[in-house]
């Protein structure tokens, strides 16, 4: 597959009978939920998980979400989600990307990025990453050179 960024960790999708729209496309709302999803089977798969958020009192928190829908899917496509760490302050914040790529052809369907900020679970204030979080989340960072 033609990956905007190297190595990217993946899940594939397909969209249901319950993810299409009235225009015959996956909703857009579904592309948002795949991309929590594989957020946090990325973090899981790095050693991080809902518990251990719940227990260091730490998330990181969407601040900002941003999706290029580029091309519709339809159902039963077969895809491929993909997704990165680009960058981090090392101390407060943190950016993922995603992109969709439908299998058959190779085509993006959808970029997109959060702009991700560590919380204090039980105040919901801004907070320092504990040094899990860098420990975990700092060495997959990956380049952020501009996507072809």
């Amino acid at each position: 597959m033609v990956w905007d960024y190297p190595n990217p960790f993946t899940l594939p999708a397909s969209p249901q009978l319950d993810d299409i729209d009235g225009l015959n496309h996956t909703n857009n709302a579904v592309y948002v939920q795949w991309c929590e999803k594989i957020g946090w089977a990325h973090s899981q798969a790095l050693g991080l998980s809902l518990a251990d958020y719940q227990r260091l009192d730490r998330a990181m928190a969407i601040r900002r979400g941003e999706y290029d829908y580029l091309l519709p899917t339809v159902l039963q496509d077969e895809l491929t989600l993909g997704t990165w760490i680009l960058a981090s302050d090392g101390k407060l914040t943190m950016e993922r990307r995603f992109q969709l790529v439908r299998n058959r052809d190779q085509v993006t369907v959808l970029r997109g990025r959060w702009d991700l900020v560590c919380i204090e679970l039980s105040s919901g204030r801004a907070r320092r990453m504990p040094s899990e979080f860098c420990q975990v989340y700092l060495p997959v960072m990956v380049d952020p050179q501009p996507h072809p």
